[in-house]
Order: structure tokens, then C-alpha cells, then sequence
């Protein structure tokens, strides 16, 4: 009986991480071209400054020209944005993709580990979300070698915390994934 939960746990994690999955990673990519103005395209109206061409009443002396003021027109351009949520927030994608992938690892850490195949799917879920922001983030994109060390890092925490119900074992998981990714960093970005 106790296997039965355990698979069905497991199934009903891998469930819920898949079904967040395939609208996350549909929307990453813009649709359409400029050629055929498909649906997802964003079309842009180019403003062009339009002048109105004023006259000023011709003066009462004699021997004086006319002046022309010329004075812009202002018009409303509206911009239609047909993107869709996630190609909208970018951080929401990469925490819900991350989330998904967390929750899958967590379920098989915790089924592994006898600590509980639920518990490590949601431990798994919050790491999982903190490694997609991780990995997403700009300023880590310019510091390659902190990106290894901090996806590592969580990593190696959400398996740590997963596996485990002292936090001893999570704070060792957490050290020994910033070690892997610091060396996974310099191998890939740092040995030249």
C-alpha cells in the first residue's frame, strides 16, 4: 500500500510539473514576420510630424511681408502588443519553467530518499523557481562563473533539504552544489 501512495505521489507531482511546462516553453519565441503581418506580430505606426501651415494676418503698414508659423500637429500613435504573458515577463517564464523542473527533481529525491514524495516536490518547486530567476537574471549573465556557483549552490540546497529533515544535510548539499558549480564555471568559463 505504501508503494501504491508513493508511485501515485510521484505521478501526481510529475502531473502538475508537466502541466505548467508546455504553455511556458510555447510562448518563448515571437511569432509572425513583418512581411506577412501575421497574428503575434507588434506593429508600430512610424509618426511623422505634420505642420500646419499658419498664416498671420497681414500687417496694416505698407512695405512689411507676411510671416508663416509653422506649428506641429500632434497626433496619437497607439502600439498593439500581441505578445502573450510569459513573452511578457520573461522572470515569470523562467520561474515557472524552473518551478516544473524543481518539482519533478524533488519528487524523485524525496521518493529516493524515503523523506516523502510530496514534501520533495514542493522543497523542489522553491528551489526549482530560485534557479530559473537565478539563471535569468542579467547581472549574473555578465558574471558567469557567480551564475555556476549560485545555480549550484540551490541546487545542491533543494536536494540537500529534500533528502533530509535536518537542516545539517541541507547546508552540506548547498556547499558541496557551490563547489560543483564553481568548478563547473571555471572549466567552461575561467580555464583559458
Amino acid at each position: 500500500m505504501k508503494a501504491v501512495r508513493q508511485v501515485f505521489g510521484v505521478v501526481a507531482s510529475l502531473i502538475v510539473g508537466v502541466q505548467c511546462l508546455p504553455p511556458a516553453v510555447a510562448q518563448t519565441v515571437l511569432t509572425g514576420s513583418a512581411q506577412t503581418r501575421a497574428v503575434n506580430t507588434t506593429r508600430i505606426v512610424k509618426q511623422q510630424p505634420v505642420y500646419d501651415t499658419y498664416r498671420a494676418p497681414a500687417p496694416m503698414r505698407s512695405g512689411t511681408s507676411q510671416v508663416v508659423v509653422q506649428r506641429p500637429v500632434i497626433q496619437r500613435v497607439y502600439v498593439q502588443d500581441d505578445r502573450t504573458y510569459f513573452q511578457k515577463h520573461p522572470k515569470v517564464k523562467a520561474a515557472t519553467i524552473g518551478a516544473g523542473v524543481g518539482t519533478a527533481a524533488g519528487a524523485v529525491t524525496g521518493l529516493v530518499s524515503g523523506r516523502g514524495v510530496v514534501r520533495g516536490g514542493l522543497i523542489g518547486a522553491g528551489t526549482g523557481a530560485g534557479v530559473g530567476l537565478v539563471r535569468s537574471s542579467a547581472t549574473m549573465k555578465r558574471h558567469p562563473i557567480a551564475n555556476d556557483v549560485a545555480t549550484g549552490s540551490l541546487v545542491g540546497l533543494g536536494i540537500g533539504a529534500a533528502a533530509s529533515r535536518g537542516h545539517k544535510r541541507a547546508l552540506q548539499g548547498t556547499g558541496v552544489g557551490a563547489a560543483v558549480g564553481l568548478g563547473v564555471g571555471l572549466l567552461r568559463n575561467g580555464l583559458h
